[in-house]
């Protein structure tokens, strides 16, 4: 039997090694970001059958646009992943509110909107997969980035507590900080973090993957985040909010700090392409 997975932020970084996880498994996939151009070129490495399907996930048409794709019951989607992401280098009161609004809807929305697209179809044939990349910044009170990566920690939790009995698999990944482009592409300095810190790609993708397959609401990934996770509730609020997204912004042309710098996006064309418009730039290492 043919399966297919429909991946979003699937351009670069995990979403990209999360596409080809799966599609090493046989899964046939649906590519879903913002960039065309490198969606096509990562469906060309793949060995599997691939539909690529451009949108921005902040746009109320375009979501609907993969919202109907993922309910096409001719052509049924066995895994969503909903990996698209982004963040705001600004204070909650320094930022502007249509970037507020921007992150809200990529980050706890999109999510939303593609599971509930997905579960009816899924509930119809007794089986199905959703995959939400959160981020052990979720756990953490740490600015409106942690804040709606909470809730795709409860959506997944949600998801999975009320259709585990009708064959759905529900699964939160809460990574911390992975060696993509997430930071570079926002544009912040994470010199500071020690490399340590930086989990593999290949590694949190298997675990989350893994994670599903098993049925496991909740995923930690990689193993020095799981050591980290059972003090998290140890250390008062007071103490954890010091960090912020905005916090690593620390540079401009003159190596100043910069308040209120645009968010950025998984799957955006790299910094430095010749767009002129004003939209979200992409990012790149993720915590």
């Amino acid at each position: 039997m043919d399966m297919r997975a429909l991946v979003t932020g699937a351009s670069a970084g995990l979403g990209a090694e999360l596409a080809r996880q799966l599609a090493a498994d046989g899964l046939q996939l649906v590519l879903v970001a913002r960039d065309r151009a490198r969606l096509e070129a990562l469906a060309r490495s793949l060995p599997v059958d691939c539909e690529v399907l451009p949108a921005d996930l902040t746009d109320p048409e375009q979501l609907e646009r993969v919202a109907a794709r993922l309910a096409d019951r001719e052509l049924p989607i066995d895994v969503l992943v909903s990996n698209a992401g982004g963040g705001i280098l600004a204070e909650l009161s320094e930022s502007e509110a249509a970037d507020e609004r921007r992150l809200l809807d990529l980050l706890a929305w999109a999510p939303l909107r593609l599971a509930h697209a997905a579960l009816p179809g899924m509930l119809e044939r007794g089986r199905g997969g959703i995959l939400t990349v959160a981020s052990m910044a979720g756990l953490l009170p740490t600015g409106t980035y942690s804040a709606a990566k909470a809730h795709a920690i409860a959506l997944s939790r949600s998801i999975a507590a009320r259709y585990r009995p009708d064959g759905i698999r529900a699964t939160a990944l809460l990574p911390g900080f992975l060696d993509t482009e997430f930071h570079d592409r926002l544009g912040v300095d994470n010199s500071f973090v020690p490399e340590i810190a930086f989990a593999s790609v290949e590694t949190v993708a298997r675990e989350g993957l893994r994670g599903l397959r098993k049925g496991r609401p909740v995923v930690v990934s990689d193993w020095r985040y799981r050591l980290v996770r059972p003090v998290i509730p140890l250390v008062p609020d007071h103490l954890l909010g010091g960090w912020s997204m905005a916090r690593l912004d620390r540079r401009d042309d003159d190596g100043m700090h910069v308040p209120g710098r645009a968010a950025g996006r998984h799957d955006d064309p790299p910094r430095g392409d010749d767009r002129d418009d004003d939209r979200p730039r992409d990012v790149g290492r993720h915590a």
